[in-house]
């Protein structure tokens, strides 16, 4: 018999047998292994790739000053898709206007610059108007001069008769005295303006006077008791403060009060100048209680005599060139998509579309301030004639006589650009039809609506709607009845009648309405202008990248490219709107969301929600 004996095995032979089951289970786990390993190196490269290729939150002081802007006035407990209007302005309360806000915010910088310490060239332009605003501001020495320096005026004129020193002067004599020394109408109103058809043609305009006490026909009874109760009370504290006795005043006092009335009579009643899109804003006495600072009356006069020299120094500090660039290149964005999507209507013929480009393609643009108000040289000679002192009204009417006198020459001398009709300052765009350009003051293209150093999305759907929205005004003939008989009718009339049907079936807040013959239009501009923005925005993002987003806001770039629109409306309703060609804010919010597809996309809104409906108008 042979004896048992053990051989040792090599590592490969103690290996399972291919096919047995140890082999099997062995397989598969080195293969979940792999694949955990493969998607776990996936996951890694992932998060890399949007950390660093994804948006980025912009840290600078711009954008975190403007995202606390956002989160001040934003509610984020209301649904965005049933009330964006709140979700974006559900904070601001009492009287806040975003573009209101935005004018205050531009004074604030002309009163920094009018009381920041300079040396100027004496006789200088910008000597002058730092001169005029600290007297302006020295409510001291315009208080020690008491009534001395009215007094001397009302002598000039000829006396007053409740002071007892009256000298009985012929009545046109007066009134030239008046219109050409003093520049106040006190009958009329006549100015030398640019005739409406054609802007370089100077026409003298007279019009109806305008009264410290409103028509009685546009208050209530009690209201306009009251109003005509203060106002006498003034008449009376003036007259006496002037040196007149107190009974003779009261007296003249409610003289004036009756021929001021009648003249009422002869006025063109309210309706029809409301027909022709000349309105006003009434206030009440409330209202008008909480007075505006000194330094705010003190920079509106003093941009009135020296708008020219406060141009040049505003635009100086706030629109300097690379803001300039940014805004035109936004500005040529929001054009090329304008000129992309007028391709595309389905009720423009191929004749009225090419009619329609050449327009945009031929517009002029002037962008901060009119080449005229950035010329230093001209105000030193316009301001010549001005002479300071020997108190401050006496500065006031030398100031009044040197810009009449300017506006004289201004149109006595050719002029082949346009006339602005705001302070570079000023807040308001606007499209001129007799010549046929766009204008966006420096003082619009400020935070919030707009900053170089921004995200896009909030420069386009801020400042880029507010530029399609004026680019519009360009074609509202064509919308008006019988203005494009080479168009498509019906296609554009169905389009019409959608769009009026979509603004009048919402909501709107208690007291507050609007009349849609007169809206419209601005109706038609502010879904077109948000539907351009958009589209020049996604252009925009598909060919350049580096977008950033504002932190702590939790909105992906398209959502603040909506969010930043809604801002531009924020402000309280008031029912004395009802008579405005815009529509109230919350209708300008919803009205363009509600008929834009991305915003229900990107806010991720059930369909049949208020701003995600069923069917949409498409007229741009």
């Amino acid at each position: 018999m042979g004896t048992l004996w053990s051989q040792e095995s090599t590592p490969e032979e103690r290996l399972p047998v291919e096919g047995s089951r140890p082999w099997a289970v062995a397989r598969r786990v080195l293969t979940a292994i792999q694949v955990l390993g493969l998607l776990l190196c996936f996951s890694v490269l992932l998060f890399y790739i949007f950390q660093n290729c994804g948006p980025r939150p912009c840290e600078t002081s711009v954008c975190l000053d403007l995202r606390d802007h956002y989160l001040a006035s934003g509610n984020t407990s209301v649904a965005p898709c049933t009330d964006f209007f709140g979700f974006a302005c559900g904070r601001v309360k009492g009287t806040y206007n975003s573009f209101q806000e935005l004018a205050t915010k531009n004074k604030n910088r002309l009163r920094r610059i009018l009381e920041a310490r300079n040396s100027w060239y004496s006789g200088s332009g910008e000597e002058k108007a730092f001169q005029f605003y600290n007297s302006c501001m020295d409510t001291r020495a315009i208080e020690a001069a008491g009534t001395g320096p009215l007094r001397q005026v009302i002598e000039e004129l000829g006396g007053w008769r409740i002071s007892g020193n009256w000298t009985s002067l012929n009545f046109n004599r007066t009134l030239r005295l008046l219109m050409s020394q003093y520049g106040h109408f006190p009958f009329f109103r006549a100015y030398l303006g640019p005739h409406p058809a054609s802007p370089h043609t100077p026409v003298i305009q007279i019009d109806q006077p305008e009264f410290d006490v409103p028509l009685k026909q546009d208050q209530e009874q009690k209201t306009y008791a009251q109003i005509f109760r203060e106002y006498l009370t003034y008449l009376n504290q003036l007259g006496t403060l002037l040196g007149g006795d107190p009974n003779k005043v009261q007296e003249h006092a409610f003289r004036s009060l009756i021929i001021t009335s009648r003249l009422f009579q002869f006025l063109r009643p309210l309706e029809q100048r409301r027909a022709q899109g000349k309105l006003f804003q009434m206030v009440t006495i409330d209202q008008l209680k909480p007075a505006r600072p000194r330094w705010m009356k003190c920079v509106e006069k003093t941009g009135t005599f020296f708008e020219p020299t406060l141009a040049a120094l505003f635009v100086r500090e706030a629109f300097d060139p690379s803001t300039r660039s940014a805004a035109m290149e936004l500005f040529t964005a929001i054009r090329d998509a304008l000129i992309t999507r007028l391709r595309k209507l389905p009720w423009m013929n191929e004749e009225t579309q090419n009619m329609a480009q050449d327009k945009v393609a031929q517009l002029q643009v002037e962008m901060g301030a009119s080449e005229w108000a950035l010329k230093p040289e001209l105000a030193r000679q316009e301001y010549r004639d001005i002479q300071l002192g020997p108190n401050f009204l006496q500065s006031v009417l030398s100031c009044v006589r040197s810009l009449q006198a300017r506006i004289v020459q201004s149109f006595l001398q050719p002029c082949p650009q346009h006339r602005w009709k705001v302070s570079p300052w000023e807040v308001n765009a606007y499209y001129s039809i007799s010549d046929h350009v766009v204008v966006f003051p420096a003082g619009l293209l400020q935070p919030p609506f707009f900053h170089p150093g921004y995200p896009r999305a909030v420069n386009f759907g801020a400042a880029g709607s507010i530029m399609a929205h004026e680019l519009l005004h360009i074609f509202y003939q064509l919308l008006l009845p019988g203005g494009c008989p080479a168009c498509d009718t019906h296609a554009l009339q169905e389009a019409l009648l959608c769009l009026k049907r979509h603004y009048a079936a919402f909501p709107l807040p208690s007291g507050t309405s609007f009349n849609d013959s007169l809206t419209f239009l601005e109706n038609a501009a502010d879904v077109g202008g948000l539907a351009i923005a958009l589209q020049a925005y996604s252009k925009r993002l598909l060919w350049h990248r580096g977008e950033t987003v504002l932190p702590r806001l939790d909105l992906s770039p398209q959502q603040i490219f909506f969010r930043s629109y809604a801002q531009v409306m924020c402000r309280e309703p008031s029912p004395q709107e009802s008579y405005d060609t815009h529509s109230p804010p919350h209708l300008r919010v919803h009205g363009p969301l509600s008929s834009t597809p991305a915003f229900a996309r990107y806010f991720r809104c059930a369909r049949g929600t208020l701003l995600s409906p069923s069917s949409r108008c498409q007229l741009w």
